[in-house]
């Protein structure tokens, strides 16, 4: 009888943690404790090797706390928090898109800190979300690939070289797919807001069957084993430090204006940590909004005092402006917009 039974009861078992957490993981480590007293749970779109150097300086601090992290893509971490109710303790996303739409609907806790004083208004929101990087979105290139051309330096420039040159880029030319990256909509929202240049170059890379992605890294990626000419709109933080080890990887820097996109963390209304999570959260914000993280920090940092003035420099803010095409009648004509656009066949 027990024969018959134990495959039954595994079955339900694997039923129920599936059910239970049904959001798709990437990534998933434990940075243990010296000796735990307590077990911080974060969520995050940002790969394990880069955001190590923060988890490891905040457990230099407070040696008690064991870390469990968890990687999944922006999209996914939506569907943790927002439809699934997961319980982690602090969530980190450059989707800042959709890290205000959980503040707004009431899923996260509130933070009041001496710490957030260090930062500009337009990088925290109601204390609920708090960005710690400004990461550019950037055009990753084969230098063997554009051999010969003139680099582009503006969107119109690039656009006339896709243009005049269909047999050295006709499916070699990557960008996200907007309908499965949250990052990526973000970046194509901003993009459209920005200038009409947005439509044009979508239009042109479909005429050359653009290839499309989920993740900046896949992009890299195949751009590094000439798979890809270019990728466009990929996170600039992995762009640059691909470039540093490759060198026949470039990064094009248009002229006419490049969005800065801001990391944020938030703390989640089920926490179990939540006086934890506040003092990680601190922690990030140090990290970049002071010297402190100057030797842990592993995303580039910007001379923040030159980002205000220089025009071409267009940092994302946080705030209300983000949820317009979160509005679900938004959302669907800008995608079918856009699927107009780079989807040609």
């Amino acid at each position: 009888m027990r024969i018959l039974l134990l495959p039954t009861v595994l079955i339900a078992l694997a039923a129920s943690l599936f059910s239970a957490s049904a959001f798709e993981i990437e990534q998933h480590k434990v940075f243990p404790a010296q000796q735990e007293s307590a077990r911080l749970r974060i969520i995050s779109n940002s790969d394990i090797d880069i955001f190590a150097p923060m988890v490891e300086a905040f457990q230099r601090k407070y040696p008690g706390v064991s870390v469990d992290y968890t990687v999944v893509s922006s999209t996914e971490l939506m569907t943790a928090l927002y439809e699934e109710n997961q319980v982690f303790d602090v969530a980190i996303s450059s989707a800042m898109d959709l890290q205000v739409k959980l503040a707004n609907d009431g899923f996260t806790r509130p933070h009041s800190s001496p710490v957030a004083i260090l930062m500009p208004d337009w990088a925290r929101w109601r204390d609920h979300v708090f960005a710690f990087t400004q990461e550019p979105a950037s055009v990753v290139y084969s230098k063997a690939a554009f051999a010969g051309l003139d680099v582009p330096t503006s969107r119109q420039s690039l656009i006339a070289t896709l243009r005049n040159h269909p047999d050295r880029f006709q499916d070699k030319v990557g960008t996200y797919d907007i309908r499965e990256s949250g990052l990526g909509f973000l970046f194509a929202t901003q993009d459209a807001r920005t200038s009409d240049t947005f439509w044009r170059l979508n239009e042109v890379m479909g005429s050359l069957n653009a290839k499309l992605y989920c993740c900046s890294a896949d992009m890299i990626s195949d751009v590094t084993t000439g798979k890809l000419a270019m990728a466009y709109n990929v996170l600039g933080s992995y762009a640059l430090a691909r470039a540093a080890k490759d060198p026949d990887i470039g990064i094009l820097h248009l002229e006419d204006f490049t969005t800065l996109m801001l990391r944020s963390a938030i703390i989640p209304v089920g926490a179990e940590q939540p006086e934890i999570a506040g003092t990680f959260i601190d922690h990030l914000i140090m990290s970049y909004w002071s010297e402190e993280g100057s030797d842990y920090y592993p995303y580039p940092k910007l001379d923040r005092s030159e980002v205000a003035p220089n025009m071409s420099q267009r940092a994302i803010r946080l705030g209300p402006g983000l949820l317009v095409f979160q509005d679900n009648l938004k959302r669907q004509h800008f995608l079918r917009a856009w699927q107009n656009a780079i989807i040609q066949r």
